[in-house]
């Protein structure tokens, strides 16, 4: 049985950028990749982690590939295997990155299995890998590949990074169709699994949280915001969707966290259970997963991404693509993405008053709610489109082969 498995990725017209990002910045974009594709001379870029889908990376990678191959440029991706010793051991390194220490150092045990099983996927990676390739790693799961890779003579970087039964109503009759990447049409059959009291009409504005079940995302800590914070002073409801915990193979948490939040529903009062509720989303068909998520930001008034610690909060640029205002955590990468007049920025996030604060002014004011969502979705086109993460991956690549090329320092 292979340990490493290649992603077959359908190519995504670049094209399709254009009219949303203009004739210049695309020239730009077509420019670099001309550069990239002759400094890379044969030589292949390999992204590499754990899973192909659930999580932000899967997700971007998605698309990001599509585009590249489209540009003609050499890419590929590759998903290492691991067993549930693995996976948490690299759960437990997530957490610590990202500031969680209550679990203490990485065991002896833990640290030799982790390498061990490393070192196994590392002999089959350097069956695609070459001497002069560019290895993009991702995410704490490969960190340990670096060394073994750039041995070998790779240039290693490591990255961080109602048809659903939610609304209120019967199902329409006519059939939910949806876009897939390889532009063949698709339709929603799988339902969503609904833990809730109450479902919100059409007109009843919600707040949603898309995550992994991942405790730095904080859903808890959402639930219980609105809960005590939102629920008796106005409308709304309050949407928490995450993926089915079944269907996320590098998250062994995932099931103990949804676990907890399904507890805490059950503690609400009765009032909270009608205003609140838990959605895990199928994940066996990614395209039609990407459409339920975009239904439900795209139906939401206000979204949230409270997370405790975050690298780039995916569905932050997202929601703000959407033209909706998202309250956000003032931690990692998500300071950058809510700039000033765009959203608000919660400069602690374990304030659950000032959180259901900020879910209460958006969720009244619609005035103000349109405002912070017309400046997000300004603020994405210009700095967090594709473009904009290829030109800087444009950068990156051409530092690194310059450094491959050029000669030893004497």
């Amino acid at each position: 049985m292979s340990l490493v498995n290649a992603v077959e990725v359908p190519r995504r017209a670049v094209s399709l950028l254009e009219p949303i990002i203009g004739g210049t910045r695309y020239a730009q974009l077509v420019q670099a990749a001309d550069q990239v594709r002759q400094l890379l001379a044969g030589r292949t870029i390999w992204n590499v982690n754990s899973t192909a889908t659930g999580g932000g990376v899967a997700e971007m990678l998605q698309a990001l590939v599509g585009y590249v191959s489209d540009l003609g440029i050499p890419i590929s991706w590759l998903v290492i295997t691991g067993d549930a010793r693995f996976f948490a051991a690299t759960k437990h390194l997530h957490n610590q990155i990202h500031g969680d220490l209550a679990g203490g150092p990485l065991g002896m045990a833990e640290a030799h299995h982790y390498t061990r099983m490393l070192t196994a996927n590392a002999v089959e990676l350097l069956g695609w890998i070459r001497p002069g390739d560019i290895a993009l790693l991702h995410d704490p799961q490969t960190a340990g590949l670096a060394e073994p890779l750039a041995r070998a003579g790779a240039r290693v970087v490591w990255r961080i990074l109602t048809v659903i039964g939610v609304l209120d109503g019967a199902a329409p009759q006519v059939p939910a169709m949806f876009v897939r990447r390889d532009g063949n049409a698709g339709t929603v059959t799988r339902p969503a699994v609904v833990t809730g009291e109450g479902r919100p009409g059409p007109d009843d504005p919600v707040l949603l949280q898309v995550s992994r079940w991942d405790r730095l995302k904080d859903m808890t800590g959402v639930m219980r915001g609105f809960a005590d914070h939102v629920v008796d002073s106005g409308d709304g409801y309050l949407i928490l969707a995450g993926p089915s915990v079944t269907e996320v193979a590098d998250d062994p948490e995932g099931a103990a966290i949804y676990a907890e939040c399904l507890l805490q529903w059950h503690d609400l009062p009765p009032a909270a259970q009608a205003r609140i509720l838990l959605v895990t989303l199928p994940l066996d068909d990614i395209d039609e997963n990407a459409a339920m998520v975009n239904a439900l930001q795209r139906h939401a008034t206000v979204i949230a991404q409270k997370s405790l610690a975050e690298g780039f909060g995916l569905t932050v640029s997202e929601g703000m693509w959407k033209g909706r205002p998202v309250i956000g955590s003032a931690v990692g990468g998500i300071i950058d993405q809510i700039a000033d007049g765009t959203g608000l920025l919660l400069p602690d996030p374990a304030d659950l008053k000032a959180f259901g604060q900020a879910a209460r002014l958006l969720l009244d004011d619609q005035a103000e709610a349109t405002r912070l969502g017309v400046a997000a979705h300004t603020y994405v086109r210009e700095n967090y489109l594709g473009d904009v993460h290829l030109m800087r991956y444009a950068k990156l690549l051409s530092t690194l082969i310059a450094e491959g090329l050029s000669p030893p320092h004497q």
